[in-house]
């Protein structure tokens, strides 16, 4: 008896043990799949959308990247190129893609991807997950007309595909499903882009997904905001991007994986 029960502990821990190193292998696996596009200390590969350089007023600081209009000198306000930024450095296709950020109080900004150059700015190619002061941004930006051109009920309101998490102007997130931090607090954001379905996350939440160049997607394409640029959405892969809208802008532990 004393044996089998030596042997079943032994088994027991055995497994255990197995268990244990599968799972760290996993981890070890999944930990040497994400690209760090940003870790805090370099700005490399980071630059302005159809430029060489980093656009004034993005820089590191406390090992965030931010945007910071403080951080313009007086000798680059004359500076004509796009502030919006890109991850030049590598195009990618199929991904997971984790930011974590956040915005003052009237805040606006967005996550790009699969942007091209050789556009007026990242928006006519790219699509995007919104970044915004829900809460008060309507209250500090007038948006009555430019909604009204889109047949909004309640131009002055934001509308539901121009809030956090939404697929900017193309799909609204699921009522219920968002948990988003107030405006000068940290929040999550990822995304899963493939071909077969994209998800968006907020705060550890799935809130929205899609099907990418559907029947229903290219419906919402060509009915809506983007029925006037041609190629918005058309590409398969690209760059990824920050949009600038004229507020501070925080991010740090950017990162991403191939899929």
């Amino acid at each position: 008896m004393k044996y089998i029960v030596t042997f079943a502990l032994s088994f027991i821990l055995f497994s255990c043990n197995s268990e244990n190193a599968k799972e760290e292998l996993s981890s070890e696996k999944e930990s040497a799949e994400w690209i760090h596009l940003f870790d805090g200390s370099s700005l490399d590969g980071w630059r302005a959308y159809n430029g060489k350089d980093l656009p004034p007023g993005w820089a590191i600081k406390d090992k965030v990247l931010t945007f910071n209009t403080e951080q313009i000198l007086e000798e680059d306000y004359n500076y004509e190129g796009s502030r919006d930024i890109i991850y030049g450095a590598e195009e990618f296709d199929n991904f997971e893609l984790y930011v974590e950020w956040k915005i003052p109080k009237g805040g606006n900004s967005g996550i790009f991807y699969h942007v091209k150059e050789g556009y007026g700015g990242p928006p006519e190619v790219a699509p995007e997950y919104q970044l915004i002061d829900d809460e008060n941004y309507a209250s500090i930006h007038d948006l009555t007309a430019y909604n009204e051109s889109f047949g909004a009920k309640e131009p002055a309101k934001l509308q539901d595909w121009q809030m956090t998490a939404a697929d900017y102007a193309m799909h609204t997130t699921e009522p219920g499903t968002k948990l988003l931090n107030p405006a000068g607090e940290w929040n999550s954001s990822k995304i899963v882009f493939t071909a077969e379905n994209t998800e968006h996350w907020l705060n550890g939440q799935k809130v929205l997904s899609f099907v990418p160049w559907s029947e229903d997607w290219q419906k919402r394409r060509d009915s809506g905001k983007w029925e006037s640029s041609p190629d918005y959405g058309k590409f398969k892969t690209g760059y990824i991007g920050f949009q600038d809208h004229g507020s501070d802008l925080w991010f740090r532990n950017i990162k991403i994986r191939k899929l």
